[in-house]
């Protein structure tokens, strides 16, 4: 039987709170980065389509991209980042 050797993990206290920390602020800044990257796809895609596929021309497109941007700034980004990152939290908001 060989002998066992020492967990790669096996780190004092404060070592491991060290790394949740860390996982936590990189798992915060990854969700930030995530919803700004759907925000900026929908307004591309909605002001690209109002733009080339309908009448409207570029003010429509432009004023459709001002409002998905407004609605999904305070709708996705400003109200997720009071939220807390567990889901299942108490006092953590729904959808509506």
């Amino acid at each position: 039987m060989a002998a066992t050797q020492p967990d790669a993990f096996e780190h004092d206290i404060a070592d491991r709170e060290a790394i949740l920390i860390a996982h936590e602020r990189t798992y915060h800044a990854f969700a930030i980065l995530v919803r700004w990257a759907m925000l900026h796809s929908a307004v591309v895609i909605s002001a690209l389509t109002v733009w080339f596929a309908t009448p409207a021309g570029f003010f429509g497109g432009l004023v459709t991209a001002i409002v998905v941007f407004v609605v999904g700034y305070y709708g996705m980004v400003r109200r997720e980042e009071q939220q807390p990152l567990d889901p299942w939290v108490e006092g953590r908001k729904g959808i509506l």
